[in-house]
């Protein structure tokens, strides 16, 4: 069985009120699996998980209190050419004791939602019906994700987000942690996560580095 990767254990922690100390510091881990690399900031701490060392980190000046997040590090972490995700609220909330109530959808693979999934995620599965989609998957770190997408985000589906996403935490075993990636300035998803029950843990961006070959 392959080891898990060390933010795994630090977002299970921040689940459970345990969160790294807030003193203003950059923890460097070993980049993620499948090419992957990120920035987390938790309340006075960040966490940088890359290929590159931790002198070099260091010494883009990055810390605890936002600049971890700053664009002209975060394109220093990217190189160039590389990719940079939006920057997210990082939230999580536990599986719900109820029966499950959402059936799986084995005929979305097309859907926008699903293959970004994909892109990103491992073991993704999909659940829903006529309100939207719940992608299910593996995600950062080896943490299990969440997202939704309704299939009207108009005014007139004011509240069908948060039903939906309390129906989707009865896929989970009752108490599970599940993680969810929120853009801020997505007022709208944000509410309907905090009202069904997810709670602020930090922010965090996945980036897909390309850099020249070292030599």
């Amino acid at each position: 069985m392959a080891e898990s990767h060390p933010l795994l254990g630090m977002f299970l922690d921040a689940a459970d009120g345990r969160f790294p100390p807030p003193d203003g510091h950059v923890t460097v881990l070993p980049p993620l699996p499948g090419g992957l690399e990120c920035s987390v900031a938790f309340t006075g701490h960040a966490v940088v998980a890359t290929a590159l060392s931790t002198s070099d980190i260091q010494a883009q000046g990055p810390d605890g209190y936002g600049a971890s997040m700053a664009p002209d590090f975060l394109r220093y972490l990217a190189g160039r050419e590389g990719w940079i995700d939006s920057v997210d609220a990082t939230l999580v909330a536990r599986g719900a004791p109820a029966p499950r109530r959402l059936p799986e959808r084995l005929d979305v693979d097309d859907h926008p939602r699903v293959r970004h999934a994909q892109a990103l995620r491992t073991d993704v599965r999909v659940f829903g019906d006529e309100r939207g989609l719940v992608t299910l998957a593996g995600g950062l770190a080896g943490r299990r994700e969440m997202s939704i997408e309704l299939n009207d985000p108009g005014s007139s589906a004011a509240g069908l987000g948060r039903s939906l996403l309390r129906d989707a935490l009865t896929l989970l075993p009752a108490g599970e942690p599940v993680f969810a990636a929120v853009a801020p300035g997505n007022a709208r998803s944000l509410r309907a996560f905090l009202a069904a029950g997810y709670s602020p843990l930090g922010s965090e961006v996945i980036i897909r580095p390309k850099r020249p070959a070292s030599g």
